[in-house]
């Protein structure tokens, strides 16, 4: 499969058996991915408990929004430093038997920091430990999951699986935070965390119930040498992966550092509480959940929709920090949750589609680490504006970043896709469209 040309890829082709299963739940109908999805709904419930608990949390022992960007910068740490190796270990390791230890150990974190939260004994170095450990995790966890999704479905229904794992993370997420809320305001934090534990015994079982014999047949690399280079190599040739991904890093380092911003416009800006931390996140999971659901519905990838949602995303940021009522803000929380969702499952599937099987892992891999372990270095930079400069300052910051690397590889894609401008007339009206003069030289 091809993303196409430049910053317009042509559609992919759509073969018989995509045209048969399409429709916006169609890799639904797979069994074993419909097990896979059903027990990650539960787990990323207890996810999104989990994060606005534990960013609540750390505001309320600390009172810093710095901090909750150390906390924030540690859990992704690890994919920074160690993510590329962990898409090496995906494409060794059969990636069901991968999942099953590292949905484990996510569930034993969360069991951990549950146990110390209900004894009263919890501190600010517990959370940051434990955040730490769960970013160790992800490291596996995360290009193993990304490169399942195609054993399961295969390669006619991967855009369509993709997607709808977005919108699975998204439902979710309008749930969590709402479940968080009242917790926290009644039971306390410690039982938030506690479900979240005990939720990643779901996608285990879904794991174990699984038919083998109907799963893709995977790519298994031999140990060798030279494998984690000749990923990147692989990567850097190939403009066609190699500027989605440097987009996407920009983005998750510098805008998607929402856990700084909302906590600190509920709590600074606005005086809302953790109720109102809680509704900011449930719209932007309304936003993000429409997002996903449109793009479940389209067939092809286009580079052009991820630079275009990625401008667009970077604008609205900014237009929302400057917001001067509390409705205004929350009402442009929706499309940004959309776009955002657009631009991350634009760049994750093109991704994809244009890799090679043996080297998705790595590839992935190498994603992740650029669009969640930039946050280590953008989530304190962020959060140390934000606590100098107000949260106003610190998300027009990340805005315009976002918007601005989104404006030069756009036109660094045209310049290499050798791409035009055309005007001309269609169906009576004027139009303008942006064509290719040539494929780029990697794409066949």
């Amino acid at each position: 499969m091809s993303t196409g040309t430049g910053a317009d890829s042509a559609p992919a082709p759509t073969s018989t058996h995509e045209s048969k299963t399409g429709g916006t739940f169609s890799s639904l109908k797979i069994r074993n991915y419909r097990l896979f999805a059903t027990g990650a709904v539960i787990s990323n419930t207890g996810t999104w408990m989990s994060r606005i608990t534990q960013d609540w949390l750390v505001l309320s022992l600390t009172g810093s929004a710095a901090a909750v960007g150390i906390t924030t910068a540690l859990q992704f740490l690890p994919m920074l430093l160690f993510g590329l190796y962990g898409g090496v270990i995906a494409d060794r390791v059969p990636k069901r038997q991968l999942l099953l230890v590292s949905q484990a150990a996510l569930g034993a974190c969360g069991v951990v920091l549950a146990a110390l939260t209900l004894s009263g004994v919890v501190e600010v170095w517990h959370v940051y430990l434990i955040a730490f450990l769960l970013g160790m995790v992800t490291v596996v966890d995360n290009p193993a999951r990304q490169a399942f999704v195609s054993e399961m479905v295969g390669p006619a229904q991967l855009r369509n699986a993709v997607s709808l794992n977005s919108a699975n993370f998204q439902s979710a997420r309008l749930i969590g935070p709402a479940v968080a809320g009242v917790l926290i305001t009644t039971v306390g934090s410690g039982w938030a965390f506690m479900f979240n534990g005990l939720s990643f015994a779901a996608p285990i079982i879904g794991l174990l119930m699984m038919r083998p014999a109907e799963l893709h047949k995977a790519v298994i690399v031999p140990r060798a040498k030279g494998q984690l280079r000749e990923g990147l190599r692989y990567v850097s040739g190939r403009p066609e992966l190699i500027w989605p991904i440097v987009l996407v890093g920009f983005v998750g380092t510098f805008g998607f550092n929402f856990p700084i911003w909302l906590t600190a416009f509920a709590d600074e800006i606005f005086h809302g509480g953790a109720g109102m931390y809680s509704f900011f996140n449930i719209l932007m999971a309304a936003g993000s959940l429409a997002g996903a659901l449109l793009a479940a519905r389209r067939r092809s990838s286009r580079l052009r929709m991820l630079v275009v949602a990625a401008t667009a995303f970077g604008l609205l940021e900014i237009v929302a920090a400057l917001a001067p009522a509390v409705w205004i803000f929350a009402l442009l929380l929706v499309p940004i949750g959309m776009i955002g969702l657009t631009t991350n499952i634009s760049a994750n599937t093109s991704v994809q589609m244009a890799s090679d099987p043996a080297m998705r892992g790595r590839v992935m891999s190498l994603y992740m680490m650029v669009f969640v372990g930039g946050t280590p270095v953008g989530a304190p930079i962020v959060g140390w504006i934000s606590d100098a400069y107000g949260a106003r300052t610190g998300m027009v910051f990340g805005g315009a970043l976002s918007m601005l690397a989104a404006l030069v590889i756009g036109a660094i894609l045209v310049r290499v896709g050798g791409l035009r401008l055309k005007v001309g007339l269609h169906q009576g009206r004027p139009q303008v469209r942006v064509v290719p003069r040539e494929r780029l030289a990697t794409v066949a």
